[in-house]
């Protein structure tokens, strides 16, 4: 195992990371500053009012992105999986 190969399993491991967790983030932080901007222009400032329509929306995209996401996920262990050898060896 060189170091050159443990970097780039590094970065392709981060990669995924950011490629599968990015959309569903990218969402929380969208519909977090919508109900930021609807508090703060009705001054409602209920507590409880900013997890609701974040945890509906965050399951809609995961139900949404769930099979390309295993898809991803699939194809990146089989890919380590299969390097083993050539790791070993």
């Amino acid at each position: 195992m060189t170091p050159e190969y443990v970097i780039k399993l590094g970065q392709d491991t981060l990669m995924l990371v950011l490629v599968v967790a990015g959309p569903t983030l990218l969402v929380a932080l969208v519909v977090g500053l919508m109900v930021s901007i609807f508090q703060a222009v009705t001054q409602i400032h209920e507590m409880t009012l900013t997890f609701i329509p974040k945890i509906l929306a965050v399951a809609a995209v995961l139900s949404l992105l769930l099979p390309w996401t295993i898809r991803r996920m699939i194809e990146f262990t089989t890919a380590l999986i299969s390097s083993i050898p050539t790791v070993i060896g």
